[in-house]
């Protein structure tokens, strides 16, 4: 069990990388510059087993950022009591140094669908998101972080921009932001937009962690550029000058290397992240 005593220090502005228990071992014997991991909330909601003692251990060495997909922050409906009172849990005996959710939904009723489904950015959705953002941080007894989603459309109903509405949020609740800079490439290329444009819009003020990750190129049926977020691939090098461009703007920031399907082996993901710390000595 960790010391609930001992103050929980920041993310450093370092290199992170998506844990995967392949990595275990050899996380652990060759780090390079990996100073932080994340993990996924819901993967580790159990009450023991061989998960829950590999985080324990790893948290011990490296500084631990917890990651929701699940709580549906943008639903419509109330958030799962249930849901919420497990991730306190996780969170007061893990100790994370950052929590961060996705600006996005994923319940109807009470279903439950496997993706991150987008917003329209309209009042109506500020106050509902802005109420469950409160409810988390209040039964958290911590700031929790919101992540810009990729984006495949826009709604006509919204009426405030993206970096408009998460600056809102910022300034009704005081949650902080996970800039996620390969979403915003995604997002950019998708529906046409200039992603410098976007990082120069975006509150770059509240941000308190960075990611990358890799993304799946596709055409859409008029022959358009498609980009789909798959997190299966190394970080595509436009998406490395944006992280450059990004942390001009930010200073440095932890920076998370996503890599969720096709998990490659730990010395490709290794460079990956030795990637990342010299966009960061830059």
């Amino acid at each position: 069990m960790l010391d609930a005593a001992r103050p929980i220090d920041p993310l450093p502005n370092a290199p992170g990388v998506g844990y995967k228990p392949q990595h275990f071992t050899a996380l652990q014997d060759d780090p390079g510059p990996v100073e932080w991991i994340e993990v996924h909330a819901e993967n580790y909601m159990g009450d023991g087993g061989r998960p829950l003692a590999q985080l324990r251990a790893l948290s011990e060495r490296f500084a631990l950022s917890v990651h929701g997909v699940g709580l549906s922050i943008g639903g419509e409906g109330p958030l799962d009591p249930d849901h919420l009172a497990r991730l306190k849990r996780l969170c007061d005996w893990s100790r994370p140094a950052s929590f961060s959710e996705h600006l996005a939904w994923s319940t109807h009723g009470a279903e439950y669908l496997n993706d991150l489904l987008p917003l329209p950015y309209t009042r109506a959705t500020l106050d509902r998101v802005a109420d469950h953002i409160d409810q988390v941080q209040e039964v958290l007894g911590r700031q929790m972080l919101l992540e810009n989603p990729s984006s495949y459309l826009v709604f006509e109903d919204s009426d405030l921009s993206e970096c408009d509405f998460l600056a809102a949020l910022c300034q009704r609740t005081g949650c902080g932001l996970l800039l996620d800079v390969n979403n915003v490439f995604i997002s950019a290329t998708n529906l046409g937009i200039s992603a410098r444009d976007y990082i120069k819009a975006y509150p770059t003020d509240r941000v308190g962690e960075i990611h990358v990750g890799g993304h799946d190129v596709d055409t859409d049926d008029h022959g358009a550029p498609l980009l789909i977020d798959s997190h299966g691939k190394p970080v595509a090098d436009p998406v490395w000058a944006l992280l450059a461009e990004t942390l001009q703007k930010t200073g440095p920031k932890p920076v998370l290397v996503e890599w969720d399907n096709d998990v490659p082996d730990w010395p490709t993901l290794r460079a990956e992240a030795q990637r990342a710390a010299r966009a960061l000595a830059a």
